[in-house]
């Protein structure tokens, strides 16, 4: 659409409620159009409170949230904090002659009005069915009615779920023992050497041309790894990974694995401008602000984060550690003897500190030794309670969860005493594989737990697809722990997911597994204070929708009831722009559609 089109589609938007119409064309200044609109949604809100009634229960609900998120917008409070007024850009369009410097208005900005101010007057159109039948029975009537129902929704989730092969598939795992035979004759290894996790670390995949002899690179992949590396963009595949993907590259069941570790040329560019630029903090995280000696990094009143090691075997593109990490498997990358000393001994000093979570980069690539040595050093702190180690070892490299090492680990926990949990990080069920499984089980038979904290990117956020991945997690031994929002970097915007959708996923995908399953928390990792609880809604507030159509965010911080704490502002990315993407890619947009109405 043109511009003069959109502004008449705005125009349509608008009538959608008469009195908002009627408002915004009358001859007043700003102030009074916004006092007039505040108290017409003022009014309207009463009235869904006190005529309930007239809107079937889960509409006015949707009535009753989409109100209080436009009454939201409106505020000066809002729009001082977000930097952009709708109500002032809305009504330039509308009535304004010129819109010289006016951001264009986008079918993304449309479609999130529009949905908007259907919310409001309670026509969402998404309870197009009638109420389910057993609800005008009882009894076992009732009850068996109810039953059908439901196993509908089982087959159907099931169905969803089946779309998304696993590493313990059949027919995954053959096709991954030619890639693994292909890789050792290619290397002229036998199982000795590909059984032995320093061998893979000795033969890490790092330049484009060994990637490509083993499986098909395209050309937008195999220049941006070129680039990568031609800037010291840290980069790498270990050849256990390698042996987990599509050598035919048919963009099917192993993109969310080639998403994890190929730097898309995007990527790749920003990086190249944040290091050309000296002003330019990659800190993202603001670690710099909540690291009080270097390898600590602490953001709440009880837990620590140690990083012996700032380097990893392969390194994930959406990584929230980018900027700290030199080089996949770099030498230089281990804390060194008298700052680990220190930072031990910082530990030590403060016994209010009951738990440490030992990562990095990942610490399971530190030589058994040293490891031991940390973890006897933590075990002999009588205020350490839990010890947790981060590693992404069981999915990159299963082989290094060797007997020693769980001995060594599992010498160290003590019931009633002292917990070791091991946290990993699984992305997608292709991951999943009967090496990976045997890690696991390695752990759990020694008494150790192991949890999962999954990043939900564009690459597993399909319907129940990270449903598929807690199904097969639990089977494994591994309880799903922390789902995270993608961090909001810029180099990292292909990979991210409007909130609406994380939402979205929870309450109708997840919900529908045991409650066994869903045990993972979905949060918002603010930077400098922490995990925001997504699923809480009090934890945050939506205060503006740009022209571009993304969303801006009030995230408020975990202590808000405890200490006086700025609040964050997130600029979301649009839900409109997501759904034309999963569209592209051969997604149905209509089994997203109620993503408008998650806030």
């Amino acid at each position: 659409m043109n511009k003069h089109s959109k502004v008449n589609r705005l125009r349509q938007i608008i009538a959608i409620d008469k009195d908002l119409e009627t408002i915004l064309n009358l001859p007043k200044s700003l102030e009074e159009k916004r006092f007039l609109l505040r108290r017409h949604l003022s009014e309207l809100l009463i009235t869904v409170f006190d005529e309930s009634q007239r809107l079937p229960p889960l509409e006015w609900i949707v009535c009753r949230d989409a109100i209080w998120v436009l009454r939201n917008i409106l505020a000066p409070r809002s729009e001082e904090l977000s930097g952009f007024s709708l109500l002032s850009y809305v009504d330039t369009l509308l009535n304004s002659t010129t819109s010289a410097g006016l951001q264009p208005v986008s079918s993304a900005f449309l479609a999130e009005l529009e949905h908007l101010l259907k919310g409001c007057t309670g026509n969402s159109g998404i309870y197009k069915e009638k109420p389910p039948a057993f609800l005008s029975h009882s009894g076992r009537r009732a009850a068996k009615m109810r039953s059908t129902d439901l196993s509908r929704m089982a087959r159907n989730s099931a169905h969803a779920m089946s779309r998304y092969c696993s590493g313990l598939d059949n027919d995954l795992q053959r096709q991954q023992s030619l890639n693994k035979q292909a890789i050792q004759n290619h290397f002229g290894i036998t199982d000795l050497e590909w059984n032995d996790w320093r061998w893979h670390t000795r033969n890490i995949i790092r330049h484009p041309e060994t990637m490509g002899q083993l499986v098909n690179l395209s050309p937008g992949e195999a220049g941006a790894i070129a680039k990568a590396k031609k800037n010291h963009i840290p980069f790498g595949i270990t050849p256990y990974y390698l042996s987990l993907m599509d050598p035919e590259n048919n963009k099917t069941w192993d993109r969310a694995l080639r998403a994890q570790v190929i730097p898309p040329a995007d990527y790749v560019d920003q990086m190249i401008e944040y290091r050309q630029n000296d002003e330019c903090s990659m800190d993202f995280m603001f670690e710099n602000d909540t690291s009080p000696i270097d390898g600590i990094t602490r953001r709440y009143p009880n837990i620590v984060i140690l990083k012996p090691l700032l380097t990893c075997p392969q390194i994930c593109v959406y990584c929230q550690r980018n900027w700290q990490i030199e080089d996949v498997y770099s030498e230089g990358a281990a804390l060194g003897k008298k700052k680990l000393d220190r930072a031990l001994r910082w530990i030590e000093e403060r016994p209010e500190i009951n738990e440490v979570l030992i990562t990095g980069g990942d610490p399971l690539l530190l030589a058994d030794e040293q490891l031991e040595s940390i973890l006897t050093r933590l075990a002999r702190m009588n205020h350490i309670l839990r010890i947790r180690i981060g590693t992404r070892t069981l999915v990159t490299l299963p082989q290094r969860i060797t007997e020693t090492l769980v001995q060594i680990i599992a010498r160290i926990q003590e019931p009633g005493r002292r917990e070791i949990v091991v946290v990993t990080h699984f992305e997608h069920p292709t991951e999943i594989t009967p090496e990976a499984m045997r890690a696991v089980q390695k752990f759990r038979l020694s008494g150790i737990g192991v949890y999962n904290q999954l990043v939900f990117t564009y690459y597993n956020s399909r319907r129940f697809e990270a449903a598929a991945l807690r199904q097969k997690l639990r089977l494994i031994g591994v309880t799903p722990y922390y789902t995270f929002n993608t961090k909001g970097k810029k180099e990292t915007d292909s990979y991210r997911v409007p909130i609406a959708r994380l939402l979205q996923e929870q309450q109708e995908e997840a919900r529908l597994l045991p409650g066994t399953v869903r045990t993972d928390e979905i949060v918002f990792n603010v930077p400098r204070l922490g995990k925001n609880y997504l699923r809480a809604a009090q934890n945050r507030d939506i205060i503006a929708i740009l022209p571009d159509g993304r969303r801006v965010y009030e995230f408020h911080p975990w202590e808000k009831k405890l200490a006086l704490v700025d609040t964050y502002i997130y600029t979301d990315v649009s839900i409109y722009d997501y759904l034309q993407r999963l569209k592209a890619d051969g997604e149905k947009i209509k089994d997203y559609e109620t993503i408008w109405y998650y806030y």
